[in-house]
This record gives C-alpha cells, structure tokens and sequence, in this order.
C-alpha cells in the first residue's frame, strides 16, 4: 500500500456502519465521514504502510475519517510546520483525532512548547484540548526537558482549571497528573498545584484536582525520573 486509493480500498474493506454508532454511544466519539474502523485495527493497517508525509497529508486530505487519523501515524513529527498544524487542528470534532495528533505529531515536534502556550488559550473546545493533550504527552515524548519547562505549564493549567467542558477538564487534569509523575520534585510541584486549583472551589477545579491529588498522593505511585541523565534533586 504506496498510495492513498489503495489504503482507502483497504479501509473500505474494514469498514463497518455500526461501529460508528458504537463508538458515539460508548465514547463520545462524534466521526463525520467515518467508515467505521478500530483504533486497533487502523495501528495493525499503519505499519503495513511506508512512513511518508506526503501520503500522509494526502490522506487527511481525503476527509475520511479514518484517513486522518491514519496521517496522524504516519507523518514524520520533525517535519511539522506551523501551516499544517494550524489547518489540522482546526478540524479537530472529538477527543480521538485530537489525541491522535497531539500524542504522534504534536508533542514530538519542536512546536510543541509553543502550541501548548498558543492553543491553551483558544476557545474551541478541541484546541483547547490539543494544548493539555499535547502537554500531557510531552511529558513522556522530551525525555531531557529540565523542570522548569514544566512547572511554567502549572500556572496554565491552573489558569484553565475552571473550563468545565467535559474533554477540556479530562485533559488538564491529564497534563497536571503526568507532569506529577515525571519525577519526585514534579510530583510535589503538582501537587501544590491541585491545592491551589482545589481553592477555587468550582465544580471543574474541584474533580480536576480531587481526581489529580488521588493518584499524585498513592502511596507507591507508579513515577519516571526524568530527566534521566541530568536530574539530580536537590
């Protein structure tokens, strides 16, 4: 499969109507143009599939649904350019397409800090989410980042505690729990933040931080240590 019409016969051939409907009714996923294909079986479909960025924005450029999502595998993150992350995200309906992006392109691409400042300030649901799911990912995507990258990212999510839109608040309070399980001073930087966003006392402040809190605080809390080659707490 070196083309878009032979990946899209492919796709055609895995279609199926009531997964749709199933994914709508058990996970909120609102898909126009979908085919009706499994995140599971779209992974198996991209590595059957030579890594191309052309072919790659061809197949967004299709509108179909599982096309996009299948770019989002198989475009190089490096190759990111302002341009195209601001045409894809645009188009951004639920939380699968956002996070699609936002963990295989966005967070591994050097805009990544910039987006996630840029986006964490836009209205749009789904962009708006495209700032903490990218932000959650480049916890584990930028392995070498010092603290202070991430702690300049609390105030953001404090600041946006109080969005009380279902897949906004979900991913903040993502970005804040795996900021706090990068390492031990994260964690308790985090942690300090949930206090804070627990003060505001809104409904969205108060499950974003009381949901954070009980897995920064469990004893045992699975965490990194990274910077790996460069942290050392003081």
């Amino acid at each position: 499969m070196h083309d878009v019409d032979s990946i899209l016969l492919e796709l055609k051939k895995l279609a199926d109507p009531d997964k749709v409907a199933y994914k709508q009714a058990k996970f909120g996923v609102i898909a126009n143009n979908s085919l009706g294909v499994f995140l599971k079986d779209l992974k198996e479909l991209a590595k059957q599939i030579p890594k191309s960025d052309e072919l790659a924005i061809a197949l967004f450029d299709t509108g179909v649904y599982e096309g996009r999502l299948l770019c989002s595998k198989l475009f190089n993150p490096k190759n990111l350019t302002e341009e195209l992350a601001e045409s894809w995200i645009v188009t951004f309906e639920n939380w699968e397409m956002c996070d699609s992006f936002s963990m295989g392109v966005f967070a591994r691409s050097s805009l990544a800090i910039p987006k996630i400042m840029e986006w964490s300030m836009r209205k749009p649901e789904f962009e708006k989410r495209a700032a903490f799911a990218t932000m959650a990912a480049y916890c584990m995507a930028d392995k070498t980042a010092d603290n202070e990258v991430f702690e300049a990212f609390l105030p953001i999510i404090e600041r946006e505690s109080n969005d009380n839109r279902l897949y906004v608040k979900k991913a903040v309070n993502w970005a804040l729990r795996n900021i706090g399980k990068r390492n031990t001073d994260l964690n308790q930087y985090a942690i300090d933040c949930a206090r804070s966003i627990r003060s505001q006392n809104t409904k969205s402040a108060l499950w974003i931080a009381s949901d954070a809190l009980k897995e920064l605080q469990k004893e045992g809390v699975r965490m990194s240590d990274y910077p790996r080659a460069i942290y050392r707490k003081a």
